[in-house]
């Protein structure tokens, strides 16, 4: 079985401890049900549905390329870990 080629489509650009939500830049268009894997540092390497998001606290079911979204995440990342599509 061939290998599938993930693509990078973002980097975390924020996270928020307390409420375990990462601020997301995203590189490509993606939508609520799409599943992404965040990537860094020594361990962390997690794959993830997207629940729901949020621009400036307003609930979002796509976004296009450019934007940056809250998305709440799994486990803790750090600024500069990378999304990948999955």
């Amino acid at each position: 079985m061939p290998i599938k080629k993930e693509k990078e489509i973002g980097k975390v650009v924020h996270y928020f401890d307390k409420i375990q939500v990462a601020v997301i830049k995203f590189q490509e268009p993606v939508e609520v049900g799409d599943t992404i894997r965040i990537e860094g540092g020594e361990s962390t390497n997690f794959e993830q549905k997207i629940a729901s998001m949020q621009i400036d606290h307003q609930e979002v079911d796509k976004v296009k390329k450019g934007q940056e979204v809250g998305l709440k995440v799994k486990e803790k990342v750090h600024e500069g870990y990378k999304v990948y599509k999955v």
